[in-house]
């Protein structure tokens, strides 16, 4: 036994074959996350470059908050913003919902609405172009592994992309792309540390919401969670619903 793991570290490409799995345990999200933001470029840049700019992994600050956008394409046609997902599976949700669902096998997973956190990213660009929210389109872009279950136009899979994008032809936007375009470089944050202060950030927010959560308080608006049930199963919904919709699926 001894003597046959000898001969395995000792052998230079046993050894290098080893770290590279490690390695791709270890970065295996990051390394997912970032396939699917390459194909998204790679499909975007298949626009007509003399109607569409496009900009990509852009990070801007709006009230001491930090905003990480995927993809923007400036066009006369409105400012689309895109939020990538390259998860597999089914994803069931609908637009109103404070979370989603995917479904791998027979494992649930739940996570947070991205047409919200888009909006979010939309929000903080129209106060920085100085631009009615009007102008701008949201789109979640899953990668072609995912089944979607979701009542929404824009919420597509990327062979989809263009289309949808294409599909907006009506003139609304009467702006110099070239300004808004350096506007935006301009605000973009490039600095390493800020942006791994970011993603800090937000992993403390989720914690956060996460003990209000436990101890049964709406992490959106304070009030009392309930439990509930639907034909989708049971759920935490919030006390003041209507008024507030947040809820959190539990199993």
């Amino acid at each position: 036994m001894i003597k046959n793991l000898l001969v395995i570290f000792t052998d230079p490409f046993n050894v290098l074959f080893i770290v590279i799995i490690i390695l791709l345990t270890i970065y295996y999200a990051k390394i997912i996350g970032y396939m699917g933001e390459f194909w998204v470029r790679q499909e975007l840049k298949r626009l007509n470059k003399k109607e569409y700019i496009t900009l990509n992994n852009i990070m801007l600050k709006e009230n001491n908050e930090t905003h990480q956008i995927d993809h923007i394409v400036l066009s006369k046609y409105g400012i689309f913003v895109i939020e990538t997902k390259n998860y597999s599976g089914i994803i069931k949700g609908n637009k109103y919902s404070n979370e989603w669902m995917q479904i791998l096998g027979r494992n649930r997973y739940y996570f947070k609405n991205p047409i919200y956190q888009n909006y979010g990213h939309i929000k903080t660009l129209s106060s920085i172009l100085n631009l009615d929210e009007k102008y701008f389109i949201s789109i979640i872009c899953y990668s072609n592994h995912s089944r979607l279950k979701v009542n929404d136009k824009n919420v597509i899979n990327l062979d989809f992309l263009n289309k949808t994008i294409l599909n907006y032809n009506d003139i609304i936007l009467d702006k110099n792309l070239e300004e808004l375009k350096n506007n935006i470089i301009q605000n973009n944050i490039v600095d390493k540390k800020i942006r791994k202060g970011h993603v800090k950030e937000i992993k403390s927010k989720i914690k956060d919401q996460n003990a209000l959560i436990e101890n049964g308080i709406c992490p959106k608006c304070g009030g009392n969670l309930l439990k509930k049930h639907s034909k989708y199963g049971y759920f935490l919904g919030c006390s003041n619903y209507p008024k507030c919709r947040f809820i959190k699926n539990i199993k």
